[in-house]
């Protein structure tokens, strides 16, 4: 029987949107309703009907919506600005496959000078969480370093890629695309390579790592972080060698939180804290490394698995006013909230967190799937509680049910 088209051709483009905000394939996204991915790709076309109330209940729940949302509601502006950020991503991931070392570069690209100014802008974006924007400037600006990486100013190039390709593979996994955060942190290893400096090499390698960790490749992350920390130990005198290896170190304390390896987790977090103190708040490498930044760092990894209580002390002892910028201010306030919310009597205060946080980066908090479960769980206490009209507006917003 030939399926019947929908009456309504607008709910298969919002079950899509929906899907794609949250980054699922069609498999992933009809398993999780007990459909066919024919089936669901065929609603998203409209080339059959989602509007009998079982399958439409089916498809809402899978999307963490109502299903109202889908036969009426159009896409939030957050939620287009989500959509924005991972079509932007596809373009991305086809210039870090075509900038390949392997391959020769064509084409006439700005000089090194004006590309250095785009790098800056695309990490200065990227600070602020509008990966949006970053990610419409990033393919052209790939793939003009990769020309000039063959030019009279090649080592200069080279640095600029790492660079940028580093940033890249941040923004992509922030996005939840690991496997491309992966492959831009390739990139960025294989610039840094090309120049032998083992300060790059290691700043390179942080980036395969924090990807690593992003795919729930936990060991991997940890072997590559130690492994580039130990080695970076015999450069420690070089500009940003001090806080490259902080960086490495919070990332192992990470990767050991993550194979719940808590203790070991708050060894490498003291080491970190060690070299901190000695740093002091710096913008080397754009890391932002510090006392601040550590402490940004202890509060995620208490929260995940460890003691809820003490994220909250070092928050409010810490706070992230040494750190202008939204990437990592955004952790701070979203994470805090995720503390507080585990206490379960300082909901108040975890909403306050969450409303900064989002005012801080819209874009990272409405993809952020820790902040989505950490809104259903206010909302589901709400009920007995009094959640107030805050966490309603945030959870419509969130688009969580």
């Amino acid at each position: 029987m030939t399926p019947r088209p929908t009456s309504d051709p607008d709910v298969g483009g919002r079950i899509r949107s929906r899907r794609l905000m949250r980054g699922w394939s069609i498999r992933f996204a009809a398993s999780r309703a007990g459909v066919s991915h024919a089936t669901w790709s065929r609603i998203e076309r409209g080339l059959q009907a989602a509007d009998n109330r079982f399958t439409l209940a089916a498809v809402a729940d899978a999307l963490e919506c109502s299903p109202s949302e889908l036969t009426s509601a159009p896409v939030p502006t957050a939620g287009l600005q989500a959509l924005a950020a991972l079509a932007g991503a596809d373009a991305v991931r086809q210039a870090l496959i075509d900038i390949d070392p392997d391959e020769p570069a064509e084409g006439i690209a700005p000089s090194v000078d004006e590309l250095s100014r785009t790098v800056d802008l695309a990490e200065s974006l990227h600070q602020s969480c509008d990966y949006a924007a970053e990610l419409r400037l990033l393919p052209g600006l790939l793939r003009d370093l990769h020309v000039e990486t063959a030019g009279p100013d090649s080592r200069r190039a080279q640095r600029l890629l790492c660079m940028a390709t580093h940033t890249a593979s941040s923004v992509l996994r922030s996005l939840g695309l690991c496997a491309d955060a992966w492959l831009a942190g390739e990139r960025s290893q294989e610039a840094a390579d090309s120049l032998g400096d083992p300060v790059l090499q290691a700043f390179a390698t942080y980036a395969r790592a924090g990807a690593a960790v992003a795919a729930g490749s936990f060991q991997r992350a940890l072997t590559l972080a130690e492994r580039a920390a130990d080695e970076l130990q015999r450069y420690a005198s070089r500009p940003g060698a001090a806080e490259t290896l902080g960086t490495l170190q919070l990332m192992c304390a990470l990767a050991s939180q993550c194979m719940g390896r808590l203790d070991e987790s708050r060894v490498w977090s003291a080491e970190a804290m060690k070299l901190a103190r000695r740093t002091g708040e710096s913008p080397a490498m754009g890391l932002h490394f510090g006392p601040a930044n550590v402490d940004i760092w202890r509060i995620s990894i208490e929260v995940e698995d460890g003691d809820p209580g003490y994220a909250v002390d070092i928050a409010l002892r810490a706070g992230p006013g040494a750190i202008p910028y939204g990437i990592r201010q955004v952790f701070y306030y979203a994470d805090t909230a995720r503390a507080l919310a585990a206490l379960r009597n300082r909901d108040r205060e975890a909403i306050r967190f969450l409303l900064h946080a989002e005012r801080v980066a819209p874009q990272h908090v409405h993809g952020s799937a820790e902040v989505r479960t950490t809104v259903q769980t206010l909302l589901d206490r709400s009920r007995l509680q009094a959640g107030g009209t805050e966490l309603r507006a945030l959870s419509a917003r969130m688009r969580v049910a």
